[in-house]
């Protein structure tokens, strides 16, 4: 064989490992969901992403939470309380499985982007280190956030979320939407997951959202 047809043999050789290795990998990959497809399964980006004014609040440092903790990154934003029994916990576990997954894929550039934030609602019986105690136990990357009661409906308002203390036996508990909420690197109001949460779906929403920014 002249080396001429070797060197046209190995290129054609070549040529179809990159061609099966591409078919592998397209394969292999994790489709991308569409917006309406994201909408069947609970999640709704808006039309235009809303700018945010944040005003009154603070982390559990007690360090001003502003819209440059919520810029260069994916926000997964949650309204709740630490004595939540249920939508709480479990919304919070939930965003813990998504990073978690993120770190065992090695994912670094989606890992690193991945913050989550709890809001507590009930800022009356969660004090900065109770706050901290609790979120920290989802993941020490998350943030606890705290205000006064104007200082977090009026940040509530801008999300499109409520809360309301409601009397039960003799305390009291806190009902409050259970959306997810999404803000993206510019600090802008982007997208909602609603209940149930599900670790794969927030997951693909967030690769999603990635892939078109």
């Amino acid at each position: 064989m002249t080396s001429g047809v070797r060197n046209t043999v190995l290129l054609s050789l070549l040529f179809v490992a990159i061609v099966l290795a591409g078919f592998v990998m397209n394969v292999m990959r994790e489709p991308v969901l569409t917006t309406q497809q994201l909408r069947e399964q609970g999640t709704f980006v808006l039309p235009t992403p809303r700018e945010i004014v944040l005003d009154g609040l603070v982390d559990t440092d007690g360090e001003a939470f502003t819209t440059a903790d919520l810029e260069g990154r994916w926000t997964f934003l949650f309204f709740g309380f630490t004595s939540c029994p249920d939508v709480c916990p479990l919304a919070m576990s939930v965003l813990s499985q998504v990073e978690r997954e993120l770190a065992e894929r090695g994912d670094d550039e989606l890992f690193d982007a991945f913050h989550g934030v709890l809001v507590t609602v009930d800022p009356e019986r969660d004090d900065a280190a109770t706050l901290a105690k609790y979120v920290t136990s989802f993941s020490p990357r998350f943030t606890g956030v705290r205000g006064d009661q104007a200082a977090l409906a009026e940040f509530a308002r801008q999300l499109n979320a409520a809360f309301m203390k409601v009397p039960s036996g003799e305390g009291y508990t806190v009902d409050h939407t259970g959306n997810i909420i999404v803000i993206n690197p510019r600090g802008h109001y982007h997208a909602f997951i609603k209940v149930p949460h599900e670790r794969d779906k927030v997951l693909a929403a967030y690769r999603a959202f990635a892939s078109a920014w």
